[in-house]
C-alpha cells in the first residue's frame, strides 16, 4: 500500500476538504476530521509561523485519536518569504498532508517524505501535472472549470483524462463538488478522492464573515463570475461581492498582502454555490456527503447486478 493509500485508507470517504483562503481555521479543520474527512488549511490564514505552530499543535490535540488526517496549504512560490519557516514547522508536526500551490519543489517533497507525510499539488492543465510528477509528489489535484477560487477552465472529463495518461498516483478531482455523488462520479471518471472547497464556506465553523455568509445561501451558479481582474490570475468569485468592490488598477499578478486585502472583501466560490441552503455545522455537512456517497456507490452497484 503507497503512502497515500495509507492517507485514504483514514477517511470515511475519499475526500477532501480544501484549504481556504481566509475561510479555513482550526474549528472547521477539527470537526472534519472527526466527521471523517481530512480538513486542512492554508498556513498563511495564520499571521506568523508561531501561529501556524499553535495551529497545528491545537488540530492535533483537539482532533484526537481515531480521527482522520489533516493538512496544510503551503505556497511554494518567491512571493511568499514564510515558506521555509512554516514547512519547518509542518515538519516538526509532522503533518500528514502537505498540499503546494504555485510551485512543485523536489526538495519539499523529500522534506515532508522523510517523516512518512504525502505530498498533494494542485494544478489547472496538464504542463503543470507533468512538472509537479517530475518533483515527486504524491498526488495531483485536478482543478477544473467551476472551482472556487483560483482555477483552471478545463472540463473535469478532459483534465482528468489528459493527466491519467501519464499518471497512475492519487488523483485528486476539484470543481462544483456539492454532493455526495459527486464523489462516487470523480471515481468513475478517474479520479481517486474528491475536493470540497465552497460547500463548507457557510459552515458554522468557518472562519467567512456573516456577510459572506449569507451571500453564499443567495447565491447559485448564475453568480459566480470567473475573472483575473482581482489578482492577476484567474479565479472565480461571487459576482455581488465583485459589484460592490473597488477592483486594484494593477496588471500582472499581485503580491500576497495585496490578494489577501483583494480577498477580504471580494468572496470566492464556485459553480456549486447553489447547494448552500443554511448555516449549518461542519459535521453535519460531513454526515450528509459520506451517506450521500456511500448511497451512490451502492446504488451504481445495484444497477450493474
Amino acid at each position: 500500500m503507497t503512502r497515500w493509500q495509507d492517507f485514504s485508507a483514514g477517511l470515511a470517504a475519499p475526500a477532501i476538504v480544501a484549504p481556504m483562503f481566509l475561510v479555513s481555521g482550526p474549528d472547521l479543520v477539527v470537526e472534519c476530521c472527526r466527521s471523517g474527512l481530512a480538513g486542512t488549511f492554508p498556513a498563511l490564514n495564520q499571521r506568523s509561523t508561531a501561529g501556524l505552530d499553535a495551529w497545528c499543535a491545537e488540530i492535533a490535540e483537539r482532533s484526537g485519536k481515531g480521527a482522520a488526517p489533516y493538512g496544510v496549504n503551503l505556497i511554494v512560490h518567491k512571493s511568499n518569504p514564510r515558506l521555509q519557516a512554516d514547512l519547518e514547522i509542518c515538519v516538526r508536526h509532522k503533518v500528514p498532508l502537505i498540499i503546494t500551490s504555485l510551485g512543485a519543489v523536489p526538495d519539499l517533497v523529500e522534506a515532508v517524505h522523510d517523516y512518512g507525510g504525502i505530498v498533494f499539488h494542485d494544478v489547472i492543465n496538464r504542463r503543470h501535472a507533468e512538472k509537479a510528477v517530475q518533483a515527486g509528489v504524491d498526488g495531483i489535484i485536478a482543478v477544473a472549470a467551476g472551482a472556487g477560487g483560483h482555477a483552471g477552465t478545463l472540463s473535469p472529463f478532459a483534465l482528468t483524462s489528459e493527466i491519467r495518461e501519464f499518471w497512475d498516483g492519487a488523483l485528486v478531482l476539484s470543481g462544483s463538488m456539492s454532493h455526495g455523488r459527486h464523489i462516487a462520479a470523480a471515481q468513475l471518471m478517474g479520479a481517486d478522492l474528491a475536493y470540497f472547497g465552497s460547500h463548507f464556506i457557510a459552515a458554522s465553523e468557518s472562519m467567512a464573515s456573516r456577510e459572506q455568509k449569507a451571500m453564499m445561501i443567495c447565491a447559485g451558479a448564475k453568480d459566480i463570475t470567473y475573472t483575473d481582474k482581482v489578482t492577476g490570475v484567474g479565479a472565480n468569485f461571487l459576482s455581488p461581492s465583485l459589484a460592490s468592490a473597488t477592483l486594484p488598477d494593477k496588471g500582472g499578478e499581485m503580491s500576497l498582502s495585496e490578494e489577501a486585502r483583494a480577498w477580504k472583501t471580494v468572496w470566492s466560490a464556485g459553480h456549486g454555490v447553489g447547494a448552500t441552503g443554511k448555516v449549518r455545522p461542519a459535521h453535519e455537512i460531513c454526515a450528509e456527503l459520506i451517506a450521500q456517497y456511500r448511497q451512490a456507490s451502492s446504488d451504481f452497484c445495484a444497477a450493474r447486478t
